[in-house]
């Protein structure tokens, strides 16, 4: 932590003083994330204690099973952001439709979010965290259907991730670099703990359900292979880490270097994460902290959404490390 610690909301408002409209607009919307993801913290410790375990017994949009945080979650974060009268309307995982907020002209944003990614995690006590990303609108004022929201909202104006783990970490960029607050608990506010985040080149971890590793392609093997063999320019050979929980193992490739990818297989032809909020915010922070997100093939953000719960392969992390994975998609892996 710094030696003068600062909360979140203070930065967040001292950086925006003497700035536009939309970045006094950012620091608002931001102040609200990290009060639902207080409130959040609160429960996910609680949860055991108070009947909010297990499932719901429906599934998501996304075929997922409905665990009951992750309505609850959603429900907090629709509150939290309504508030605001900035934004227009809310993609998430747990809504199969666009959801309406606010039409005024000045709801200039929509929100994509995972309210709670890793629920699977919930019953274990295991890691989890809020995924999100406020894209700018062109076109202000009455909402359109969700297709022509999502053709002209192109631009990610701010992003960000809560890990709620031993201690609860909100990491977030608006654009120039990545900033993590940590929650202290007593004070009631996210405190500035890593200042300018930094993700390294290459790293000594890789991350990814290798339940999955026969249904991948042969250049995806080919890359476990070689990354888990002591040799080759990497040095290797890497070690796997995998929670289970998107957010814990970004979190870990961004501070201590690594990569996390999750490829297409036979069940998931496109990809299983999807794009809207998940691939697209995590990659803006991997890049803002130096890091690299594709697909294997194609940059991240350069992929025009098309639907809400649209779905991609992903591989994200530090930008050796991805760029290596690339090599082996396109066929110039190294030589034994």
């Amino acid at each position: 932590m710094t030696q003068a610690a600062q909360a979140l909301s203070t930065y967040l408002m001292r950086q925006a003083v003497g700035r536009s409209v939309p970045e006094r607009e950012l620091a608002t919307l931001l102040t609200q994330m990290s009060f639902a993801a207080k409130v959040l913290a609160r429960e996910i410790r609680r949860a055991a204690l108070v009947g909010r375990l297990g499932l719901v017994g429906d599934q998501n949009p996304t075929g997922d099973a409905q665990k009951k945080l992750d309505v609850y979650s959603n429900e907090i974060v629709i509150n939290a952001i309504r508030e605001t009268g900035l934004v227009a309307a809310i993609v998430s995982e747990e809504m199969e439709e666009l959801h309406t907020i606010s039409c005024r002209d000045r709801a200039r944003y929509l929100l994509s979010v995972d309210p709670l990614d890793g629920s699977s995690n919930t019953d274990i006590n295991g890691a989890m965290g809020t995924i999100f990303a406020f894209w700018r609108r062109t076109h202000p004022g009455p909402c359109r259907d969700a297709e022509s929201e999502l053709h002209d909202a192109v631009e990610l104006a701010a992003t960000g991730y809560v890990m709620y783990g031993p201690s609860t970490i909100l990491i977030c960029s608006r654009g120039a670099g990545v900033d993590g607050f940590t929650l202290d608990h007593d004070v009631g506010e996210f405190l500035l703990s890593h200042d300018q985040i930094r993700c390294p080149s290459r790293g000594p971890y890789y991350s990814a359900n290798l339940a999955h590793l026969r249904e991948w392609e042969e250049p995806v093997q080919r890359f476990v292979a070689y990354v888990t063999t002591p040799s080759g320019e990497e040095g290797g050979p890497y070690s796997l880490r995998y929670t289970g929980a998107l957010v814990a193992d970004l979190h870990r490739s961004l501070l201590d270097g690594g990569i996390y990818f999750y490829p297409r297989d036979a069940g998931n032809p496109n990809g299983k994460l999807r794009l809207l909020y998940e691939c697209a915010p995590l990659a803006h922070i991997a890049e803002q902290a130096g890091g690299r997100a594709s697909t294997g093939r194609d940059r991240i953000l350069d992929i025009r959404p098309e639907s809400l719960h649209q779905r991609v392969p992903l591989a994200i992390g530090s930008s050796a490390d991805v760029q290596l994975f690339e090599r082996f998609l396109s066929g110039r892996q190294p030589q034994p």
